[in-house]
Parts: structure tokens; C-alpha cells; sequence
């Protein structure tokens, strides 16, 4: 027994959490050392081809078990990217329209097995901030009229009552509504009424009916995969914006898709993310929890994760006295910051630009080295883009506007809309600012105006949290 309590003793301190946990115990080492290992030599290998939003791709040679997690973990370290766990592994289908984000368990050969001759599919790395999203605020993509519990439970389910319900392999809510479903073999698409259960999804041929004789079966999950549609309504003639369908595995291509649309963004990421839960349960919950287990075995509960930098972990300092101090007040905060860009703007536009105006480098070209700028895209691509990210609040970009050469226009996802505001270029007293308020607040360049709404919300529906990244792989 005296051993017994030593022990416990031992489990009570506290663990000091490893500051390096990358070089230790990594989840990818298995990845990166397979050719060393001896027993890894007789794991097959092959060749993926990776590609990046600006469509610069990597070939990497990977093992047939890799899962998509291991893969980002992979061009993560390579290319020396910050490991937020929002990284992802994305599969296109180019002449459809059609996406998805693989999860993160998924093995990549797999996934590629499923594709088709005659459809061109790719693999992109990129973010996706919706990732989890579901389980750190259920009740915004559950609206009460598209979910119903079973009898004994109580109406008002608490935050992770909804979730233990969803993941428990006895009980599940079931989620109702309307649907537009395109018929078989035909252009037409039909309204119809939807019910999705553990045993599938289905469609009431009698109005909003429930009744077992009025339901009919339209699909289950388990030899399909869901797609969302990034086109809208172009490619597949849908009478909404918000299509999704399921495609089943190893079919003929497109002629096998169940097509679907919803009325609305809260409608489709619904249905989704329900479908999402019921297809995966538990191994959904594991992937959020557990970022760090990769095919080398870790045990998570080892490794501190590495801080993301945050807003909420960084504070303003004053170094500018004998001693340096933090600074409390949120306004002297900002203009310190916007002083501090100001000064190291002016001092890299002289150090880059000896023979030209100053001024005239740092509005006119600071912002193309950016990684939240994107040259000469349209609104329906940026849309697009903004949607592959996720449509969590404060997801934006900045792009060149199409219709007025000389402005910006930033378009930010805010309560699961795109929203698009015009960044108008102003000449006072021969120096240019840009505003985004009519001239009430004014920046020197595109950089400082992006800085000023991450820290401020100003005119927009939320501040500027995550952006869209153009990385070259």
C-alpha cells in the first residue's frame, strides 16, 4: 500500500509540459523515418500529388496507410507552416464543381481509389476553420425547427446534450425539413419533405407525414461520400445556391450522384454536419481531441500542444521607459501598434525604394506580398474560396474590385453569409488613404486598414479573424 500511495503521489504533480513537442515523440516521425525503419520497408509506397490555392503542387511519396492528417502534418513541417489543427486535406472534382474536406482519419490512397477515369480530381491543402466548429457551438447549427429528440428527452438540451446524443450509438435526434432533390436520370428538380435517421435518409411522399408507409428510403452513408457543391447553381441547373449530394464509392461518375439542395447556408451546414456525425460518431470527437496522434502511437495526453498566437495570448509592452511596463488601456494599445506599422512601413518603403516616393511604394504594392491578398479574383471565386475556409465569423480576403479598377473590396463570412465591402481609395492634401467607411476612418495602405479591423470591428459585422491563405506549396 505504501507503494500504492508513492505512486499516486507521483499522478497528482503536475506534468511539465514539454516546450518542443515537434521534436519529440512526433506524430510524423513515422512518416519521415518509414524507409529507416526495418519493419516499414515492407509497407507499400506511393506517389500523391498535392496541390496549393495558387495550384503550385508537391509530389510526395507517402505509405499506402498515411491518413490525411499525417499528410498535412507532413507539408506543415516541410514548408515550416504554424500548426493551428485547422490545416486540411481537401478532394476536388474539377468539371462538377463538386468538394469536400477529407477527415482527418481518412487514408489518403484510399479516398484516391474511390476516383474516377473520365472526372479530374485533386488533392489541395488548405484550411478549413469549420472544421470543429459543431463541437464548440452546437446549438448554432441545430436551429430548433430542424431538429426533434426522442419522447423521453427533455426539449431543452443542454450545449453537450445535443453532442452526447449525437455520438451515442443508441439515440440519435432526428433531423427534418425540406429539400430540393434532383430526379434520377432527369434535369427537374422536386421539394420535398426529408427525414435523416440512423438507417439513412429519407423523403415523405405524403406532405411533412412520418409515418413508416409514407417514407421512402433515398440514402445511406457508409459506401458514399458527401460533397458540397462550390459552384451554386452553374453547373448542376439547381434552383438554390446551397447544393450537396452524395456520390457514391467506386460508382460511374456524375450520373450516380443523389443530388441535393437547401433553401439556405443554415439549412445545408445542418444536414451536413449531422450527416457528418452520423456517418463517423466518435471518430469525429477523437480527431478534435486528439490532434496530435499520428500512426506512430503517442499517447496525446504527453504532448502539450503547440500555442497557437492568438489575440487572446499576446499583450501590448511599452519598452520605451528604464523599465517596460504592459499596457492596460486598449486605445493607447492600438495607436501604439498603428504607430509602431507606420514607422516600419516608412523605414522599409526608404530602405526598398531609394528613387521613388516612398508613399507611393507603400500604397501601392505593400499589400501584394500579403498572404490574405488576392490578385484580380472574381467575387464568385472569392465566394468559393471563403466557403473551401469555412464559414465561420471573421473569415476574410482581399481582393482587386472587378467593377472599379482602382478598389479593394474585402469580403468577410459573418453568420454563415459572404458579405463584400468596398475598400475606396481617397486623395487629401496630395497623400492617397484608403477607407472603408467613407473616409471616417482612413489607413495609409491595405495593410495597416486589415490591422486596424483584427484588433477593431469598426463598420464591419465582426473583426477580421482567419484568413484565406495564398501558400505556395
Amino acid at each position: 500500500s505504501g507503494a500504492l500511495g508513492k505512486d499516486d503521489s507521483i499522478l497528482e504533480n503536475p506534468s511539465i509540459p514539454n516546450p518542443f513537442p515537434e521534436l519529440c515523440c512526433s506524430p510524423f516521425a513515422s512518416v519521415l523515418s518509414a524507409s529507416l525503419l526495418p519493419k516499414a520497408t515492407s509497407r507499400k509506397k506511393q506517389v500523391i500529388k498535392v496541390y496549393s490555392e495558387d495550384d503550385t503542387s508537391r509530389a510526395l511519396e507517402v505509405p499506402s496507410d498515411i491518413t490525411a492528417r499525417d499528410v498535412c502534418q507532413l507539408l506543415i513541417l516541410k514548408n515550416h507552416y504554424v500548426d493551428d489543427h485547422s490545416w486540411t486535406l481537401f478532394e476536388q472534382l474539377t468539371h462538377t464543381g463538386l468538394g469536400r474536406a477529407i477527415e482527418d482519419h481518412e487514408l489518403v490512397v484510399e479516398v484516391q481509389s474511390n476516383w474516377v477515369m473520365e472526372e479530374e480530381t485533386k488533392l489541395y491543402f488548405r484550411k478549413n476553420y469549420a472544421k470543429y466548429e459543431f463541437f464548440k457551438n452546437p446549438l448554432s447549427f441545430f436551429p430548433d425547427h430542424m431538429i426533434s429528440f426522442p419522447s423521453e428527452t427533455s426539449a431543452a438540451l443542454s450545449h453537450s446534450g445535443i453532442l452526447q446524443m449525437f455520438l451515442s450509438s443508441s439515440t440519435y435526434p432526428e433531423i427534418h425539413g425540406y429539400l430540393h432533390a434532383k430526379e434520377q436520370g432527369k434535369k427537374s428538380w422536386k421539394k420535398l419533405y426529408f427525414l435523416l435517421r440512423r438507417s439513412g435518409l429519407y423523403f415523405s411522399t405524403k406532405g411533412t407525414s412520418k409515418e413508416p408507409r409514407h417514407l421512402q428510403f433515398f440514402c445511406e452513408f457508409s459506401n458514399s461520400d458527401m460533397y458540397m457543391s462550390l459552384t451554386g447553381k452553374k453547373i448542376s441547373g439547381a434552383p438554390t445556391n446551397y447544393g450537396f449530394c452524395f456520390k457514391p464509392n467506386k460508382s460511374g461518375g456524375t450520373r450516380d450522384l443523389k443530388q441535393l439542395c437547401a433553401d439556405d447556408e443554415q439549412s445545408r451546414t445542418c444536414w451536413m454536419t449531422a450527416i457528418r456525425l452520423l456517418k463517423y460518431g466518435m471518430q469525429l470527437y477523437q480527431n478534435y481531441m486528439q490532434p496530435y496522434q499520428g500512426r506512430s502511437g503517442c499517447s496525446p495526453l504527453n504532448i502539450t500542444p503547440m500555442r497557437s498566437i492568438s489575440e487572446n495570448s499576446l499583450v501590448a509592452m511599452d519598452f520605451s521607459g528604464h523599465r517596460s511596463r504592459i499596457i492596460e488601456n486598449p486605445t493607447e494599445a492600438l495607436s501604439v501598434a498603428v504607430e509602431e506599422g507606420l514607422a516600419w512601413r516608412r523605414r522599409g518603403c526608404l530602405r526598398l525604394n531609394s528613387h521613388g516616393s516612398p508613399i507611393a511604394m507603400s500604397n501601392m504594392a505593400i499589400h501584394r506580398s500579403q498572404s490574405w491578398f488576392h490578385h484580380k479574383i472574381s467575387r464568385e471565386e472569392a465566394q468559393r474560396l471563403i466557403l473551401q475556409h469555412g464559414l465561420v465569423d471573421g473569415v476574410f480576403l482581399v481582393r482587386d474590385s472587378q467593377s472599379n479598377p482602382k478598389t479593394f473590396v474585402l469580403s468577410l463570412s459573418h453568420g454563415l453569409k459572404i458579405k463584400h465591402f468596398q475598400i475606396v481609395p481617397l486623395e487629401d492634401d496630395g497623400k492617397l488613404f484608403y477607407t472603408l467607411d467613407d473616409g471616417h476612418t482612413r489607413f495609409t495602405d491595405l495593410i495597416q486598414l486589415v490591422e486596424f479591423y483584427q484588433l477593431n470591428k469598426g463598420v464591419l459585422p465582426c473583426k477580421l479573424k482567419h484568413y484565406c491563405a495564398r501558400i505556395a506549396l
